[in-house]
């Protein structure tokens, strides 16, 4: 199958992986060019001069940024359902997307942004802050999903909002380092749930456990010596 657009982005990166499930799950191919944030090539700054990725180019000439919303594309035009079949089941995928996206997405990037010092300097107080957000958020979620026989966030069956959580949860356990071992322990249907979604034949090689922390991160790494999400690259300029 010929790739139907070109998506520029770290596979590391958690909206990177989400959209490359959403891609893989409706037998898409995108093509994803090698490249360097500071030396960016003419071919993407000509499209997309505000730098953010991921961004996606389609081969009809139709050019998105924003990673929740070129997910929400890709499955709009996938033949697997991914959004729900009624006007309340795509309420639903919305609502659990955001919370994921905001209750959890949010504070760990503010927590990546201090630890790796690109955002502010190193603050363990407002670290612990925004780890609270996240405990709270994972509290309200591990409560939910053991009410859920199905096992999935939103519908009884796979949607992007499972595929969005299961991207924070990524982020958070390895990137943000917010939850070692210790912590995750305590949230055994999130987990469940990160590895029933993320062990799919037709997405697993997207994700993964082995850059979970086993000890959660509460001093500054400076991001040339962890850079597991853009292979020693600066941080900055993502979604």
């Amino acid at each position: 199958m010929a790739p139907i657009g070109t998506l520029w982005g770290r596979p590391g990166q958690r909206q990177t992986k989400v959209i490359l499930s959403v891609a893989a799950i409706n037998g898409f191919e995108l093509a994803q060019p090698d490249f360097s944030f500071y030396i960016k090539p003419a071919e993407f700054t000509a499209k997309f001069s505000y730098g953010k990725i991921p961004t996606f180019e389609g081969t009809d000439g139709f050019n998105l940024s924003e990673g929740a919303a070129i997910a929400r594309y890709l499955s709009s035009i996938g033949t697997v359902n991914l959004l729900g079949s009624n006007a309340k089941e795509v309420a639903l995928v919305d609502q659990w997307t955001r919370f994921s996206e905001q209750e959890i997405g949010i504070p760990t990037g503010n927590i990546m942004g201090m630890i790796y010092e690109y955002l502010a300097p190193f603050n363990l107080e407002d670290v612990n802050g925004n780890t609270d957000m996240i405990t709270r958020a994972l509290n309200y979620l591990e409560s939910h999903l053991a009410a859920r026989p199905s096992g999935y966030v939103a519908l009884d069956t796979l949607s992007l909002a499972d595929l969005v959580l299961a991207g924070v949860i990524y982020s958070t356990t390895s990137d943000a380092g917010a939850l070692g071992a210790a912590e995750r322990a305590k949230y055994p249907h999130v987990f469940a749930h990160y590895t029933r979604v993320t062990s799919d034949e037709r997405v697993k090689r997207y994700w993964g456990t082995e850059q979970f922390v086993d000890v959660r991160i509460t001093e500054p790494k400076p991001h040339e010596v962890i850079s597991r999400m853009y292979d020693g690259e600066s941080r900055k300029n993502i979604d």
